[in-house]
């Protein structure tokens, strides 16, 4: 029988998650740009600043004043044991703390000062030199550090293959394509600048075995690479000069108006290497502009220590964006309000309208949908399309919102990839033999559909009316094929089968299954079971190499957020699981209004690369609180056992008071 000290603990506990939710929505409402936008910086790790060191020393512009401001962020992120990893308290890796060695000795750190000695034991103690991925090896060869022969050979003539032919430039990922094409170039022209320091400590001086069976693919490519090796060697002089020619062509067109390619590290740095190996001077437009450009993506510091200099892999202002509206509608926000038609006019001016390398497989596909960056136009992708909708949705309407939308809708039609789901930037790229040739060792190379991306899309379609559309259905029937036997789906973009669940499960139910349907409960049950004592979620990255950490880790709150968007789906918002992983965030909850999460809970390449989204803590434990308390209406006048003003619930409480401008000013970023 429920008393009335239960009813009150149970008010309270209502009370006490409205409080938490309204001092989240000023928190977010105070971090958006006049003109409209959200960007939470991106972390990553320290090959992104090691990098960024001897690109400079490459092109002679390194200077001692960014040397030591990146030397400065390098030996504040060390680990105790000498290392650097590629996450927050993750292991120590081979690769990111050789490099950070060679930045750090370029910077002149003293190699025998008790942080460099443990750094190089750590790096021989794992294999040395010989160990590391290929792209580390790359770097040491452009500084003669490593024999250009010793490195998996790339023909520039590889531009010349049609895309029909295996290992064609776009049987690989926009990111991986990118970052290729001005690799050939390099390894065709195999530049040795001087380092000025020596690497030969690192060294063990034997190569790692690496067993490969007699009668497989990878043995295959392994004696191709040496028959490319020997035409390295003897290359044909016009083919070789033609196909750089091309491949240069091909970079140029692929420069973004802020200067980037694709708006992330590893081809913009190749791609200002390779022509300026091929002789463009750095005044020349294409590199002045790139050079430029980097500098946006430069993060400084100011510490007891001194100013620290940082680079951001990548930046990500229209999905927060996206993700920030959502939140707001979710949490009871008119969509009238300012701050939403200043987020709804900047979205709709990112709208991209040119076709870039995703026509090579979809010719017929239309122009339409958003990409992730400011500038990144030439790789719209579908997932920040779908959440785009989505938040354009929470906002007042328009017409232009619906002709934005119709064409979102249809580039994502003829996007889809034949098995019935959507990967990220481009259709059908699942060729895996990719993954076989010697110079793919690190990260994911290809972008096969994935359960997350492909659940964004679904939920999107379903939102629009559209759920019974066949997309749709051949849609819900690969989600449900690609569910794992424990009840949980796969993460690509986010750690990992949280996030996996947490898109899926809200996706299949707006799209028309039965909550009781045995996929839904699978689901419930395996996010109830994986709950932590403390009624958070949170899943370790090495969850990606080793199942046993599937669902296992210390509470996080985007995890958390991630955990009950799904279990509130599936029906389940006022169970105890629920309640109690709303109690958690309310009770980590900072007097900010933000949380704290220094855990990684973005992926990049699973395995390998992993970000840390800054927004995440925020915006998703908004749209959880705000749909589990039942602020979200279409209206945004009646929300759940609230009623709004201009942001949230009761005028006569002490609650978000954010005042702001209605008046529209053109952001850098959209034309005139």
């Amino acid at each position: 029988m429920t008393t009335t000290d239960d009813l009150t603990a149970w008010s309270d506990r209502r009370e006490r998650a409205h409080d938490a939710l309204d001092r989240a929505v000023r928190h977010l409402l105070d971090q958006q740009h006049p003109e409209g936008w959200w960007k939470g910086a991106l972390d990553t790790n320290v090959t992104m600043d090691a990098e960024d060191l001897l690109m400079r020393q490459f092109l002679g512009i390194r200077t001692p004043e960014q040397t030591e401001q990146t030397a400065r962020w390098i030996r504040s992120q060390q680990r105790a044991d000498g290392s650097w990893a590629t996450y927050w308290l993750g292991p120590g890796d081979l690769s990111t703390t050789a490099e950070a060695y060679i930045a750090l000795k370029l910077a002149g750190d003293d190699p025998d000062a008790p942080h460099m000695r443990l750094a190089r034991e750590f790096v021989l103690a794992n294999g040395g030199l010989e160990a590391t991925r290929v792209f580390t090896r790359l770097w040491l060869a452009l500084f003669g550090e490593w024999s250009w022969d010793d490195v998996p050979a790339l023909p520039p003539e590889l531009i010349f293959l049609p895309s029909w032919a295996p290992f064609n430039v776009y049987d690989w990922a926009c990111w991986a394509r990118q970052t290729i094409v001005p690799l050939t170039i390099l390894g065709a022209l195999r530049p040795r600048r001087n380092l000025g320091v020596s690497t030969a400590e690192l060294r063990l001086g034997r190569a790692p075995r690496r067993p490969v069976r007699p009668v497989s693919w990878r043995a295959a490519f392994q004696a191709l690479d040496r028959i490319l090796h020997g035409y390295e060697r003897h290359a044909f002089g016009p083919l070789r000069r033609q196909a750089l020619r091309r491949c240069a062509e091909w970079i140029i067109a692929r420069q973004e108006r802020d200067g980037s390619w694709g708006g992330i590290q590893p081809p913009w740095v190749y791609s200002l290497m390779a022509l300026h190996a091929l002789g463009y001077p750095l005044d020349h437009p294409v590199l002045a502009t790139g050079l430029r450009g980097w500098e946006r993506f430069t993060l400084y510091e100011d510490t007891p220590e001194g100013r620290t200099r940082r680079i951001e892999a990548c930046q990500s202002p229209v999905w927060d964006t996206a993700l920030s509206v959502i939140a707001l509608g979710d949490a009871g926000v008119p969509s009238d309000a300012p701050e939403m038609v200043r987020a709804r006019n900047w979205l709709l001016g990112e709208e991209v309208r040119v076709r870039g390398d995703y026509a090579v497989r979809r010719p017929n596909a239309p122009a339409g949908g958003w990409a992730f960056e400011f500038d990144n136009d030439g790789y719209p992708d579908t997932d920040d399309t779908a959440e785009v909708v989505l938040a354009l949705r929470r906002t007042a309407a328009a017409p232009e919102v619906d002709d934005a939308v119709g064409r979102a809708l249809a580039w994502l039609r003829a996007m889809q990839s034949r098995c019935g789901g959507w990967g990220a930037f481009d259709a059908d790229n699942t060729r895996e033999l990719a993954y076989e040739l010697p110079f793919c060792d690190f990260g994911a190379v290809i972008d096969p559909p994935s359960a997350d991306v492909t659940a964004h899309i679904v939920e999107m379609f379903a939102n629009e009316g559209l759920a019974k559309e066949h997309c749709v259905r051949r849609a819900v029937q690969w989600l449900l094929d690609q569910q794992e036997s424990d009840g949980s789906w796969f993460g690509r973009w986010g750690a990992n089968h949280i996030y996996g669940t947490g898109a899926v499960v809200p996706a299949l139910v707006a799209a028309g299954l039965p909550r009781h349907h045995r996929a839904i409960q699978a689901a419930v049950r395996w996010l109830k079971d994986h709950q932590n004592d403390d009624g958070g979620w949170g899943e370790d990255l090495r969850s990606y190499d080793d199942p046993r950490w599937r669902g296992v880790g210390a509470s996080t709150p985007s995890q958390t957020a991630w955990a009950l968007l799904a279990l509130h789906a599936a029906g389940e918002g006022d169970s105890e699981e629920v309640w109690r992983g709303i109690s958690w965030l309310v009770e980590t909850q900072r007097e900010d209004g933000s949380w704290d999460e220094p855990q990684f809970t973005g992926t990049g390449f699973p395995g390998d690369f992993y970000i840390k989204y800054h927004m995440y803590r925020l915006v998703f434990p908004i749209s959880a609180l705000g749909r589990v308390l039942g602020r979200f209406s279409w209206g945004g006048a009646q929300v759940g056992d609230r009623r709004v003003t201009t942001v949230v619930k009761d005028p006569s409480r002490k609650d978000v008071r954010h005042q702001a401008t209605t008046d529209r000013r053109r952001g850098p970023h959209e034309p005139a």
